[in-house]
């Protein structure tokens, strides 16, 4: 992979955080979305009237790059499944796609009946691989990888530093699962169609907006908290948290939720280190990896 040169500053002039949701319903209350803006000034939340939808934030990204909007976009889901490890995202399946683009589409096109850009149909076809909920039944397919399963190399290396509990993307149980998540995330991503990079599937474009997979637990830790402990529920937490990026105190919110604290930390986050040439060139991070699996922004 060639190495990315860093992003000089004055790139990006506008910073965004979502925190991603998988749940099946129109508005998961798990979404939310905020921004900050180049400078110093406090991030702040982008409010919907009945909350976000998964295509409120298609569109809003569809429009981002219409408008060539200079927008670095954080995103808090795996865009891929784990591959390096066994060689495919579905090892012994002959319909399994050798990249994530193909990924992308094969999930979509599979979850096509989902209403809301929800992802519950590739688990069933796939059953073999997740480990699911049907009703109150856990059923765990035959090539699950006990005990926990599959990582992507990225995740595996965030648990190595001890910098969060990175979980499977084919784990879909349990209050930590990110995998309904990054599924609904790969919809996204195919219906964006190329309109808006993400790297480093793609190279950082010279001008418009740019997506980057995030994980919330960096950025807190980042900003001074405890591994393990990475979560804002009130004024006093969330404004010591973005001192510590150089941010200005958020105005108060109405509810200090997990939701709008990470998309708001998110925001003020990749301001202070979108320009840190290491973090754009992760030493694992070779091509293979950057048309399969990803890599996660912030972990050099």
């Amino acid at each position: 992979m060639s190495a990315e040169p860093g992003v000089p500053a004055g790139r990006f002039t506008r910073f965004m955080g979502i925190d991603w949701s998988g749940a099946a319903v129109e508005r998961p209350p798990g979404l939310a979305v905020a921004e900050a803006e180049a400078g110093r000034g406090p991030p702040h939340l982008i409010r919907q009237d009945r909350g976000w939808s998964r295509e409120d934030v298609l569109a809003r990204l569809r429009m981002a790059a219409e408008t060539g909007e200079a927008l670095l976009i954080g995103i808090d889901f795996s865009p891929a499944l784990p591959f390096a490890d066994r060689g495919a995202y579905f090892p012994g399946e002959a319909w399994s796609p050798p990249d994530a683009r193909s990924l992308w589409a094969l999930v979509d096109a599979i979850c096509r009946g989902d209403a809301h850009l929800a992802a519950t149909a590739l688990p069933r076809h796939a059953a073999a691989h997740f480990r699911r909920q049907e009703g109150r039944t856990v059923l765990t397919g035959d090539a699950f990888e006990q005990p926990s399963g599959r990582l992507r190399v990225v995740e595996a290396e965030t648990r190595r530093r001890r910098l969060g509990n990175a979980t499977s993307g084919f784990n879909l149980i349990g209050a930590a699962q990110v995998g309904r998540a990054s599924l609904t995330g790969m919809r996204l991503l195919h219906r964006l169609a190329g309109r808006v990079p993400i790297w480093p599937f793609d190279p950082v474009p010279p001008q418009g907006p740019l997506i980057v997979e995030v994980y919330s637990a960096i950025a807190a830790v980042a900003a001074g908290m405890v591994p393990g402990r990475t979560k804002l529920r009130d004024a006093t937490a969330l404004d010591g948290a973005l001192a510590a990026l150089g941010s200005a105190p958020a105005a108060p919110l109405p509810r200090y939720d997990d939701h709008s604290t990470d998309a708001m930390l998110i925001a003020a986050w990749l301001r202070r280190v979108h320009t840190s040439a290491a973090l754009w060139r992760p030493a694992l991070l070779d091509d293979t990896l950057a048309r399969t699996e990803g890599w996660t922004f912030g972990l050099d």
